[in-house]
């Protein structure tokens, strides 16, 4: 059970809040010593701190010197602290300090009851990114904790060794060249070249000489001899984006390179070795272009000896809010700036946020909401996204709506993360399929009722 710290001196709040906290073990200090042992004896995820304490009551600086102390002791520790209602100066105070929230009294159960349980999500989260960080540190570039990335993840990690020829598939802006560059780096390559090349942006008549170079005189311009792309990435990784794009033409020459491990340049005679590590990646439908013969069948199955679906940042759950922290902190440290987080209405909104840019959308948004805000937190007009009314506001918020719409979303997520099994969907959800279909009727998800 999640352990929840009160620190308040007021035996009528702290009765409060022990009945407001159901489902959670509840533990209570009334200063600063008894917060500290407390806080030492029961690590708890979370702690609300009334800035009132003894033996200063009257004044937030006992209250602001816990949170310190709180914050020094356990720093993962999420801090929400307590104020009267004309006391926000001190509010914001402590949230420069490092607390995670503050709240004003009087209390309210419901509205407290959801910072808790905010914050126990956050702290899980945040838990949960530093076991894998450490149990699995050779994939550190790739961030993320949702079912669709880990799998990715897990296997680019289990292939990282090999010689192996893979494909990339997921929409623009979902990662793939962050996974390639992570695949190299801890491959056996690692110390040699990583080479990109994007198919889509060259020209065609230019494309075969940026991959395979050319000799001098092989054309109208070319002064001198000049390695490709191929050759540049001798004993290392070469990564061809947007091999989708690649003109059917050039496509045999790719594919004898692959097969035959030599290459010619334009104009030349000579075989070249060339021992490299080839990665794809491509945002298209490649099975579909092979039906419509726009793709080499042959090529398609020698680039794709081995295949990752990256998911697109709309199935990836709470992994946008973890992505949005570290883009945060990087921007932070590239403007000199001291934005310290994200307000409660824009992380509703960026979980409520298609994202069809995908990683790449939500970098463009932080790094001009990071310029662009005023406060010490994000807002979400800050990142030019709405609050959509179909979610329920902050303020009318109940454990009621609160279920409903995180049952709602887990059946979204383990209907798509099954690839739309139900008997797979009701196995990750831990319920009975009659279960399933009975919560499916009640929360009106017709859509998965249909197999949409």
């Amino acid at each position: 059970m999640d352990k929840i710290l009160v620190v308040d001196d007021d035996l009528g709040i702290q009765k409060q809040l022990k009945w407001s906290f159901t489902g959670y073990e509840v533990i209570f200090a009334e200063d600063r010593a008894s917060t500290i042992a407390q806080l030492r004896r029961h690590e708890p995820k979370v702690v609300t701190l009334d800035l009132g304490l003894p033996p200063d009551p009257t004044n937030a600086s006992e209250g602001l010197a816990t949170l310190e102390e709180i914050l020094a002791l356990a720093p993962q520790t999420k801090v929400i602290v307590v104020t009267g209602n004309n006391d926000k100066k001190n509010a914001l105070k402590a949230i420069n300090l490092g607390a995670y929230d503050f709240y004003q009294k009087p209390i309210d159960s419901d509205t407290i009851q959801i910072l808790v349980s905010r914050a126990i999500n956050l702290f899980d989260l945040e838990k949960e990114n530093r076991h894998l960080a450490a149990v699995a540190p050779s994939m550190d570039r790739i961030l993320g904790q949702s079912e669709g990335i880990l799998v990715a993840s897990r296997k680019a990690e289990r292939i990282a060794q090999t010689d192996i020829s893979t494909l990339l598939l997921g929409e623009s802006g979902t990662g793939k060249e962050v996974f390639a560059r992570s695949i190299h780096e801890h491959s056996l390559r690692k110390d040699k070249p990583f080479v990109a090349i994007n198919c889509a942006s060259i020209p065609e008549n230019l494309l075969e000489s940026e991959l395979f170079g050319y000799e001098k005189g092989a054309f109208t311009g070319a002064n001198k001899t000049t390695p490709g792309k191929i050759e540049s990435a001798q004993n290392g990784t070469l990564f061809l984006d947007e091999i989708g794009d690649m003109p059917i033409g050039l496509q045999a020459k790719m594919l004898r390179f692959l097969q035959e491990r030599v290459i010619e340049r334009v104009g030349g005679r000579n075989e070249i070795p060339v021992d490299i590590r080839v990665i794809c990646a491509t945002h298209r439908d490649v099975s579909a272009m092979v039906a419509d013969e726009t793709f080499r069948e042959d090529l398609f199955y020698r680039v794709g000896e081995i295949s990752i679906m990256i998911p697109p940042l709309r199935e990836r759950d709470n992994d946008v809010i973890l992505l949005a922290k570290t883009f945060l902190a990087q921007y932070n440290e590239e403007f000199k700036t001291k934005i310290k987080g994200f307000s409660d209405s824009a992380i509703l909104a960026m979980q409520q946020h298609k994202w069809p840019g995908n990683i790449r959308e939500l970098q463009n948004k932080l790094k001009s909401a990071v310029i662009m805000a005023e406060g010490n937190q994000i807002q979400a007009d800050d990142l030019s996204l709405m609050v959509k009314d179909a979610e329920p506001s902050l303020t009318t918020l109940n454990l009621r709506e609160v279920r409903e719409h995180a049952e709602s979303r887990a059946i979204r997520n383990a209907y798509l993360v099954s690839e739309k099994n139900m008997s797979k969907t009701a196995e990750l959800l831990g319920v009975t399929r009659p279960t399933l279909y009975a919560l499916i009727d009640k929360y009106h998800l017709d859509d998965i009722k249909t197999g949409v």
